[in-house]
């Protein structure tokens, strides 16, 4: 989980336990076998990838990976040298509080009894979560935000009986006018 202090990610690395993270975004060419040749990358050097989110960009011959890792080891330097000796990479940037804001998307199911429903929803509107999906035995609930805001919104469903989690990884831009391209 990411710490958060007002609003903002208190530093470029997120701590996850005893682990420390950091958040990297790559730009890449957008072909076949690119997210294959950079996880083969990590995996050799014994970095662990925590979230992985990857899409086309306004330029749909490139692609934007973003990556949160575990930097346990603290090779991180050596790991963006051989990042760039890759041919498909274009662009690598560490992202710090000053300079990224970042989301993370989750579909949560939940059981919902024709008594319980009116505490999730209250507890959605609470968090600015959205109801997807209504069926007789559950809720599926939308929420975009921050991972720490993410994971309290979790721990306050839990007591209604968490059904299913598609979660996506945190996805993350540099703020204001400059751009990685």
């Amino acid at each position: 989980m990411c710490c958060i202090r007002s609003g903002k990610f208190q530093s470029q690395y997120v701590r996850r336990g005893s682990n420390e993270t950091l958040v990297i975004s790559v730009l890449v060419e957008n072909q076949p076998g690119v997210l294959n040749k950079i996880n083969g990358l990590f995996s050799r050097r014994g970095f662990n990838i925590e979230s992985l989110a990857v899409s086309v960009t306004e330029d749909e011959s490139v692609s934007r990976i973003t990556m949160i890792i575990d930097i346990g080891h603290n090779a991180v330097d050596q790991l963006e040298k051989q990042l760039n000796k890759l041919i498909c990479v274009l662009k690598i940037k560490r992202l710090d509080n000053v300079e990224m804001t970042g989301r993370e998307l989750i579909l949560v199911k939940v059981s919902a009894t024709p008594s319980t429903r009116r505490n999730i929803k209250d507890l959605c509107d609470i968090m600015h979560a959205k109801i997807d999906d209504v069926s007789a035995a559950t809720l599926t609930v939308e929420l975009a935000d921050l991972p720490q805001q993410i994971n309290l919104f979790l721990e306050m469903l839990r007591p209604f009986g968490i059904v299913e989690i598609a979660r996506t990884g945190l996805i993350a831009v540099q703020k204001g006018a400059a751009s990685m391209n």
